[in-house]
């Protein structure tokens, strides 16, 4: 009798320790996917597949560009959930025969994101799919990347980056990496 007692009581407590852990791992998850929501999924499923981009880097992108907000302006002009420039976005919309396109476009969650990964795509056939030149080349531009990477002083082997000289797009980078790093848990 006294053994069953004893047994019972280790058995409730290790019951109830195995249940409130599993509760504090759920909270923990639901709050994690609240910070990194998969806003606007259908539409970056659907883009990110027509031009063969990760999912995952599609919303730490768009996180961590515009947080989300498609009604985002950039200090420098640039708009949208994923932060298009004026020119690239009428570069996207001719390349994608897209017909009667103006910038204001940019602010319709659909254009920005086909767009964005239009581009995306651009820049990894560009970079041969390294992914630190693709996102790097997203925020600082292809043509600084390109420049970079034949510069001694900011890349050694002229093939990936050892140093970003634009802090902007070092932050940018890094940001965008773990972003991605948490979505892929969190969601792969």
């Amino acid at each position: 009798m006294f053994l069953s007692k004893k047994y019972g009581r280790k058995a409730r407590l290790i019951v109830t320790v195995a249940i409130a852990m599993l509760l504090i791992v759920l909270i923990l998850n639901n709050a994690a996917k609240a910070m990194f929501p998969l806003k606007y999924k259908d539409v970056v499923y659907k883009h990110a597949v027509e031009f063969n981009i990760d999912p995952y880097l599609v919303f730490a992108i768009i996180k961590a560009e515009s947080s989300f907000n498609p009604n985002a302006v950039s200090s420098k002009g640039a708009v949208g959930l994923m932060q298009i420039s004026e020119t690239t976005g009428k570069w996207g919309a001719e390349n994608l025969n897209m017909d009667n396109y103006s910038v204001s476009d940019l602010y319709d969650p659909e254009i920005n994101i086909r767009i964005g990964c239009w581009y995306l795509s651009r820049l990894m056939k560009e970079f041969d799919f390294q992914l630190d030149l693709v996102v790097a080349a997203y925020n600082g531009g292809s043509g600084n990347v390109n420049e970079w990477l034949k510069n001694r002083d900011y890349s050694s082997s002229g093939a990936s980056l050892d140093k970003i000289p634009f802090k902007e797009t070092e932050r940018f980078l890094k940001r965008v990496k773990n972003y991605h790093a948490i979505y892929k848990r969190l969601y792969g």
